[in-house]
């Protein structure tokens, strides 16, 4: 059975529900986080394998906030071609999952997607018939416009036709709401830019009742790049910008309550983050 973590931020939830797990890719993203480097750091142990490599997540973050439901990235997706050739036309358990949680499809009132890559809007859509169409038929889709201006002038990413099956069929339904960067999505949940990954990635705040969270995005990829955010992900559009957008985060956030939701971190998948020298860790 599913092991899914929920936590309360006020009196608003976040459950996480897992697609898969990988020991394979964090090193590829992450290059600089070799597993010698990566034992030399204690409190990382619950987030890469006995022998020290990296391990992710892929998993979507449900708030329940505002009688609202709201569905923070919809991971790889089932039936998708990709060049990965682990994605590639995938076979997952994660609607089953999805409703295990206790979630029914057409319930979901929005779906944020911090971003348009690959691992980040497989689920936004499913195969039916010949077709991908919406996987939440109730739901408005949430892009950050900044997003989608850059990806409308990418032929098709090295990944595969991800707008195409993923994003377009949202568009063409008519459930796709392009919003600013800083745009409110309920009462207590609202976007954060915070570019560099891609032009137009978002950070997503819960705030209530005094206390508050932010899902990161691909701000990390890893729980180590809050020991060491110097080591940008391969995959950053703007090496440079992101490394900024990283640095400002932990300089905020530091020895503050906020609930840090690492949208990769496997294992306990959130915290608090402290000071720890001239670094920083996460404390759990």
């Amino acid at each position: 059975m599913p092991e899914f973590l929920r936590w309360q931020i006020g009196s608003a939830t976040v459950t996480r529900v897992v697609e898969l797990e990988s020991e394979s890719i964090g090193s590829y993203i992450l290059p600089e986080a070799t597993p010698e480097e990566l034992l030399q750091i204690p409190w990382l142990r619950p987030f890469q394998t006995s022998d020290g490599k990296p391990i992710m997540s892929f998993h979507s973050l449900v708030i329940e906030a505002d009688e609202s439901v709201i569905v923070v990235d919809t991971c790889i997706g089932n039936d998708k071609p990709r060049n990965y050739p682990r994605w590639n036309r995938m076979q997952t358990s994660f609607l089953a999952d999805f409703a295990e949680a206790g979630f029914a499809r057409e319930t979901v009132d929005a779906v944020v997607c911090t971003h348009m890559h690959v691992d980040h809007v497989g689920w936004s859509t499913m195969r039916r018939d010949e077709k991908f169409v919406p996987t939440f038929g109730r739901a408005r889709y949430l892009y950050a416009r900044d997003e989608w201006r850059h990806w409308r002038g990418v032929e098709e990413p090295e990944e595969g036709p991800i707008i195409e099956d993923s994003v377009q069929p949202i568009f063409d339904a008519g459930l796709a709401d392009l919003v600013d960067s800083n745009h409110q999505v309920s009462e207590s949940v609202r976007l954060t830019p915070t570019p560099g990954h891609t032009p137009g990635h978002v950070s997503v705040e819960i705030s209530s009742r005094g206390e508050r969270g932010v899902i990161t995005g691909d701000i990390f990829h890893h729980p180590c790049q809050i020991a060491r955010a110097d080591w940008c992900a391969t995959a950053d559009l703007s090496q440079t910008e992101a490394l900024a957008t990283r640095r400002q985060f932990l300089e905020n956030v530091a020895d503050t309550p906020t609930l840090v939701i690492g949208t990769h971190f496997s294992a306990v998948t959130a915290g608090r983050i402290a000071r720890d020298g001239a670094t920083f860790r996460l404390d759990y």
